[in-house]
């Protein structure tokens, strides 16, 4: 495990553990919109290295540990970061916007951060595939990202579980945007792949205009 990915996981797990034990310190860090609307901002932040409960914080912590290192490889440590917090931040943002009317709305997690991770890690390795569930031979990576937005989709719409739909697709469109910033050169050599991971983002994008949210 690489010492700087390491850092993030200790941290969620500390961050998360005290706030599992004391209630008082989750809810003064934990995402909400009338919090956020009286410009207490840093739980925009501190959100996200909080969790639910000890399944929320492995779940997220394992599928980090799983894509983190073709990040760090490939773009270095400091844009490691970069693209883990904004995404975090993003994913946030995206909530905000589509629960601004529910001011007693909370949410946590590292979902937001931990999805930009993975979508920047598919856009660095395209030829990366991976196992779900009860299939048992392997799909592009992009295949599942693309389903995953969708299924994102699917859930805001519907409020789909007590699952932050709208934080997952909001990380993965942080960690999609910021990581075709930092490493251009994809849209030379995988064009296709960008436009396709790109086609649930302007969905969305045509929904929320048609009225459809």
């Amino acid at each position: 495990m690489h010492p700087h990915l390491f850092i993030i996981i200790i941290a969620n797990i500390l961050i998360s553990m005290r706030g599992i034990k004391d209630a008082a310190f989750f809810d003064r860090y934990k995402f909400n919109i009338k919090a956020l609307q009286n410009r207490d901002f840093k739980r925009a932040l501190s959100s996200g290295f909080l969790h639910v409960d000890l399944q929320h914080l492995l779940f997220n912590m394992f599928t980090l540990f799983f894509f983190a290192d073709i990040v760090i490889y490939e773009l270095g440590v400091v844009s490691f970061y970069f693209v883990y917090l904004t995404s975090l931040i993003a994913g946030n943002l995206l909530s905000f916007y589509f629960h601004q009317r529910e001011p007693y709305y909370t949410a946590v997690g590292a979902s937001g951060a931990v999805t930009g991770i993975v979508y920047a890690s598919i856009l660095l390795n395209p030829g990366m595939k991976m196992f779900i569930y009860f299939i048992p031979i392997p799909i592009p990576s992009y295949i599942i990202g693309v389903g995953y937005l969708l299924f994102s989709i699917y859930g805001m719409k519907t409020k789909l579980g007590n699952i932050g739909h709208d934080a997952h697709f909001g990380g993965a469109v942080g960690g999609y945007i910021i990581t075709l910033i930092l490493a251009p050169w994809i849209l030379e050599f995988h064009m296709w792949m960008v436009l396709l991971l790109a086609a649930p983002i302007f969905l969305l994008i045509f929904l929320k205009w048609n009225g459809k949210f």
